[in-house]
């Protein structure tokens, strides 16, 4: 019998079974990804600052980026040419 949604009399089965995993059955990895788990942890309670996850300001920097190498005219006037530095300009007199 399949029981009613809201019926307070049904019976629920539960599978209890629980291995405590001792130190010499976890491999050479498991022990450091506990430790990183737990420093990671630490580092969520301490409240880093918002400006760390904040996505918006780093999806605005990657587009940022983007736009400077993808336009070729904005990538030369970004970049450090070192021929545009040196090369005289017809406004200046030798």
């Amino acid at each position: 019998m399949i029981p009613e949604p809201g019926d307070a009399n049904r019976e629920i089965t539960i599978t209890e079974t629980f291995h405590l995993q001792t130190d010499d059955e976890l491999s050479d990895k498991e022990p450091k990804q506990i430790e990183a788990d737990d420093q990671a942890i630490q580092t969520i309670l301490l409240g880093l600052p918002e400006d760390i996850y904040a996505a918006k300001e780093v999806e605005e920097l990657k587009a940022e980026r983007l736009a400077k190498t993808q336009d070729p005219l904005a990538l030369m006037a970004n970049s450090n040419n070192l021929y545009v530095l040196l090369a005289p300009h017809q406004d200046q007199s030798s």
